[in-house]
């Protein structure tokens, strides 16, 4: 990668893990969007964006933490087994056109999720044991398959059934992505053995964005107005991987 090039990507993610962390996300299909516009690699992006997501995820969750949003009873049913499975997706290897296709519709996926949008309902119950442990299963070997955290199907689905509000949500996807990541990137080195090059100067923008939009996020801003944006991204990307 060029000087320049690194540079425009840079303040690119800056822009996603500022947008992302003020919800409680942190950023990985928006770091894939990014980087799938800008024509990367498929076997660079994976490990790149869980790079970036460990760092913003780890920001995010200590700043929602912080401000109280976080629940560990909501928390650890659906982490106990995405966990391992996060691992297991993160070390196998798709062809190439398979991750495309299967890439792309997550970043579909999340552009839905934002145009949709999801109601802010007050928690009616506990999420159940046996359906926490299957969501989560099911979405920490997809988020290994393709480097995301999961957030970006945890926190609708908190919302949907009325098992978190907006905040606790967050608060709870935040440390949900960063366990993830962490075990999705394991997997993926066992794999490869390698970090891409000239990570470090993305892992700076990542983290100045990350801690900027937390603080935000968790203490003053509302989510809303940045979801059409996001939507219009994912969707261009996600398209671009599935018909390219």
């Amino acid at each position: 990668m060029s000087a320049e090039f690194v540079l425009w990507l840079g303040a690119a993610i800056f822009a996603v893990a500022v947008l992302y962390s003020s919800v409680g996300h942190a950023g990985a299909s928006g770091y894939i969007a990014v980087m799938s516009l800008a024509s990367v690699a498929p076997e660079v992006i994976k490990p790149t964006a869980l790079c970036l997501n460990i760092l913003v995820a780890g920001i995010a969750s200590w700043h929602f933490m912080r401000a109280g949003h976080f629940a560990w009873r909501t928390f650890w049913p659906f982490a106990l087994l995405a966990v391992p499975l996060a691992f297991v997706g993160g070390h196998l290897s798709l062809p190439a056109q398979a991750f495309k296709v299967l890439l792309g519709g997550v970043l579909l996926v999340a552009a839905a999720r934002f145009v949709v949008g999801s109601r802010d309902d007050p928690a009616s119950s506990e999420p159940p044991l046996v359906p926490a442990l299957a969501s989560g299963a099911l979405i920490g070997l997809l988020s290994g398959l393709t480097g995301t955290g999961g957030g970006i199907f945890l926190t609708p689905l908190l919302l949907h059934r009325r098992w978190a509000q907006a905040k606790r949500a967050a608060a709870v996807s935040a440390l949900f992505i960063l366990l993830n990541s962490v075990a999705g990137l394991a997997g993926n080195l066992a794999s490869t053995r390698q970090l891409p090059a000239e990570i470090l100067p993305l892992l700076a923008a990542a983290a100045a964005g990350g801690f900027i939009g937390s603080y935000l996020g968790s203490r003053h801003w509302g989510p809303a107005w940045i979801k059409r944006f996001l939507a219009a991204v994912l969707v261009i990307a996600g398209l671009k991987l599935i018909f390219t």
